[in-house]
């Protein structure tokens, strides 16, 4: 029983924009949640994990066929990027991450291996220091987690390391936090709708750099996968093709994927 609750409430972290999209856009409304989670990212002039990735989500309806849905870490990355990385073989870019001698790393398997001991710690979005912005994003970070924690008095930054004060494990106790915003009080979810999506298309419709292909706004190229993945099925990576393929073997299943024969 206790699994399948730490289950349901891992996939309402992971789902908080599905949860949006579904309760409070198709109700006509505007949708703001976050969630704090286990400390990793340091804050501005610091080098040690006190916050979450604390992500911040905001849906918004538009006059379009999908929503404005934005939903992004309060970091610069998050650890299932740095898991990429390291499944793809390639270096992560620099300035992801500070050491405690205050340096970075690109090595997505050390970084990993060092965060779960404390010796590195993320960037909030705008990275290190103040000359590129980094306390923007430990100003978002610090207001997802004090949102998450006070508005439900739980627990916070250190306390949700998943260990107890004799290092034993424990269940992590992440907050949530959610807010809903009703058009229609203002001018009305039709004019909204329109304006949002008059944003929208102007945004998309301005000029791009000479390199780049189009403009997209949030949320707009999940529903372009969604409409070629709902029929065609989801693509796997190399890399993870490589896991199933050796978690079938290891349990002897007779069992034979469909991309092994490309």
């Amino acid at each position: 029983m206790l699994t399948s609750i730490g289950r349901f409430l891992k996939k309402l972290r992971v789902d908080r924009g599905e949860i949006l999209k579904d309760m409070a856009e198709k109700a006509g409304m505007i949708g703001v949640t976050g969630t704090n989670a286990r400390p990793s990212v340091a804050p501005t002039f610091g080098v040690e994990p006190m916050m979450g990735t604390n992500p911040l989500t905001v849906t918004l309806p538009t006059d379009e066929a999908f929503p404005f849905n934005f939903d992004c870490a309060t970091s610069i990355v998050q650890n299932g990027k740095l898991e990429f990385y390291a499944r793809s073989g390639k270096e992560a870019p620099a300035g992801l991450v500070v050491t405690k001698e205050g340096k970075t790393l690109t090595d997505p398997d050390k970084i990993l291996k060092d965060m779960r001991k404390g010796e590195c710690a993320l960037l909030p979005l705008g990275g290190l220091g103040e000359g590129t912005g980094g306390y923007k994003g430990y100003g978002f970070t610090t207001i997802v987690e004090i949102l998450s924690a006070a508005l439900a008095g739980g627990p916070f930054m250190k306390q949700l390391s998943g260990k107890d004060e004799n290092g034993n494990n424990q269940m992590y106790r992440l907050g949530h936090f959610f807010f809903v915003v009703n058009p229609k009080f203002f001018m009305g979810l039709d004019t909204f709708k329109k304006t949002a999506g008059d944003i929208c298309r102007g945004l998309r419709n301005s000029e791009k750099a000479p390199d780049a292909e189009r403009i997209y706004t949030a949320g707009e190229k999940e529903y372009l996968a969604w409409c070629d993945r709902k029929d065609k099925g989801v693509p796997v990576g190399e890399a993870i093709q490589k896991e199933f393929i050796n978690l079938r073997n290891e349990l002897n299943l007779p069992y034979h994927f469909s991309f092994e024969d490309k």
